[in-house]
C-alpha cells in the first residue's frame, strides 16, 4: 500500500485520515485520532502535513473555541479517489485466494475492529 501511495505524495496515515473525512464529513480532530489510532501529537503532525499539501483544513467549532473540526477539500477528495483507485489492485490480490462471501465478511470484521464502538453487541450477552 505504502507504494501505491508514493506516487501520490502522501502515506497511509494521511489515506487513513482521508477515509474518514470522506466517510464522516467534517471531523474533530480528536475524534480523528480515535479513528484512525493516532494519539494527540500523531493525528496534529498528520493534519498538519494535509493542511500544507491543500488536502484539508481545519475550521472553528461553533460553541467550543478550542476545538477544531477537519475537513476534506477539493483536492482532498481527488487525491482520495486517487488513492482509492491506486489501491484497488491491491485488494484484488489480497482477497483473490478468498472463498465466496469471505472478502465480505472480512470487510465486516475488519469494520468491527476499527469501529468497536459501532459494533452491535453479541445477542447472548443481553
Amino acid at each position: 500500500m505504502t507504494e501505491a501511495l508514493r506516487p501520490l505524495g502522501i502515506e497511509l496515515r494521511h489515506f487513513a485520515v482521508l477515509i474518514v473525512l470522506a466517510d464522516r464529513g467534517p471531523t474533530l480532530q480528536r475524534d480523528l485520532g480515535v479513528e484512525t489510532g493516532s494519539d494527540k501529537a500523531g493525528i496534529m503532525r498528520v493534519v498538519d502535513d494535509l493542511e500544507r499539501k491543500g488536502l484539508a483544513v481545519r475550521k472553528p467549532v461553533p460553541g467550543d473555541r478550542r476545538a477544531r473540526a477537519v475537513e476534506i477539500t477539493p483536492a482532498g477528495l481527488e487525491l482520495f479517489d486517487a488513492a482509492h483507485v491506486a489501491a484497488e489492485p491491491l485488494a484484488e490480490r489480497l482477497v483473490g485466494e478468498l472463498e465466496p462471501g469471505e472478502p465480505e465478511r472480512l470487510a465486516e470484521l475488519l469494520t468491527r475492529f476499527a469501529h468497536p464502538h459501532s459494533a452491535h453487541p453479541d445477542s447472548h450477552e443481553a
